[in-house]
């Protein structure tokens, strides 16, 4: 990020001086070109503040709901319903083996947006995957399959883009859970699809397989190391298809009639939210102002990462470099429903999460896009919808030593192209 962060600042300050250099003043009322950069980054730097002070609340109540579900018990719920399916999609990994359980709460943190959850678990996941390998530094079957869904990981509650669209002003922040979830099950399908498919483009010679028998003996030991996750069992098999099957069945209704459920969600979620916590004995009270304290810390935390973003894109656009830009990517992507704005939105989200988060909020707060238009819709869709898969392959393949990748990134760069195509699709069809 920190080339990104250098390129964005170097580039408009180059564009602005060059501008500066060949420009002629038409009247003392008009600014130079670096004078109006300089303002906009004063204007972005004062801007970032008061959006993060914006994000304190609707952050706090939404992470306070999901405390109270996470103290209830819900990732499990969650983790024993995906569990008969994980064992079909990773049949070189032992169905007992604390890989598995790793990885089941790693998804089901990401289904409910709890990305600062999920990465914990996607570490362990990979670590125990790694003694299932018999080819040490080079990635597995199982890793790359893990990591590819981890890129595109179904999510029902984008909770921090919700709350940043609340933030922004807009009329309907849960508007993009419709095409959320549309966008990352088209993803995740492909993420799979092209996985299992470059397991015989990238073969592995492993002399006998993925898990040996000594492996596989390490495996269901119950004293081993990080057992403790074994204990995400499963529900009966029928109960996993019955509810992928009313998951997909939510798609195409949440999109088609998103409109008229979106209003309901906010207020669905927190009575629910509420009302399972009671019923698995929590506190919900103090497990809400627990989590609301998180989410008054996470909106002051990010404060540096805004200022950072902001500056630099208010830089590039007030330079003229984004109009530089967008002029010739427009022409080729809008007529397929995809501004250059989305596009720059993708390349930021695969390198960095707190940059596409910056310029998320950019977006959504420019007058001339704001939250509630197709581009807004599109760009906080594709925040939601996609994954910051090149800082995922370096943090979950580094902690384990892993050098040859195979096809890990293709996988997950393909899912990408799938998740960013679909939410121009979801969005196009909710707005219609």
């Amino acid at each position: 990020m920190s080339y990104i962060f250098f390129a964005i600042v170097l580039i408009a300050f180059v564009v602005a001086g060059a501008r500066e250099i060949v420009w002629v003043s038409p009247g003392v009322e008009v600014k130079s070109p670096m004078q109006a950069m300089a303002d906009a980054m004063l204007s972005a730097a004062d801007a970032s503040v008061t959006l993060a002070i914006g994000l304190v609340g609707v952050m706090a109540l939404f992470l306070g709901l999901m405390k109270v579900g996470e103290k209830g018990g819900l990732l499990v719920v969650i983790a024993r319903l995906v569990r008969p399916l994980m064992v079909r999609l990773f049949p070189d990994v032992p169905a007992e083996h604390p890989a598995m359980g790793a990885m089941i709460l790693n998804m089901s943190a990401n289904v409910l947006g709890l990305g600062n959850a999920a990465t914990p678990f996607g570490i362990r996941a990979m670590e125990e995957l790694d003694k299932l390998n018999p080819m040490k530094g080079v990635a597995s079957n199982a890793m790359v399959l893990f990591l590819a869904i981890n890129t595109a990981s179904v999510t029902v509650l984008p909770t921090s883009v919700i709350a940043l669209r609340a933030a922004a002003g807009s009329a309907d922040p849960a508007g993009i859970i419709p095409t959320t979830l549309f966008a990352t099950v088209i993803a995740t399908a492909v993420a799979i699809l092209v996985a299992k498919v470059g397991q015989r483009w990238w073969p592995v010679d492993t002399n006998g397989g993925l898990a040996s028998e000594a492996s596989a003996a390490v495996a269901i030991r119950t004293d081993a190391p990080g057992a403790e996750l074994n204990d995400v069992r499963s529900y009966p098999e029928w109960a996993s298809y019955l509810t992928l099957a009313a998951v997909l069945a939510l798609i195409p209704l949440t999109v088609v009639f998103g409109r008229a459920i979106s209003p309901w969600i906010v207020p669905g979620l927190m009575v629910t939210l509420l009302a399972f916590g009671l019923l698995r004995g929590v506190n919900i009270y103090e497990a809400f102002v627990e989590g609301a304290r998180d989410g008054f810390t996470i909106a002051l935390r990010i404060i540096p990462y805004l200022v950072a973003i902001l500056v630099a894109v208010g830089m590039f656009r007030a330079s003229g470099a984004m109009d530089m830009m967008i002029g010739p990517l427009a022409a080729i992507t809008a007529p397929l429903g995809v501004p250059a704005e989305a596009l720059t939105m993708t390349l930021l989200r695969m390198l960095s999460g707190s940059g596409a988060f910056g310029y998320l909020a950019s977006m959504l707060n420019d007058p001339a896009i704001g939250p509630d238009s197709y581009t807004g819709y599109l760009v906080s869709t594709i925040q939601g919808s996609t994954e910051t898969t090149f800082y995922v392959l370096a943090v979950y393949f580094g902690a384990v030593g892993i050098k040859r990748i195979r096809h890990a990134l293709v996988a997950g760069l393909t899912a990408d192209a799938a998740g960013v195509a679909a939410s121009a699709v979801a969005v196009w069809l909710f707005l219609s």
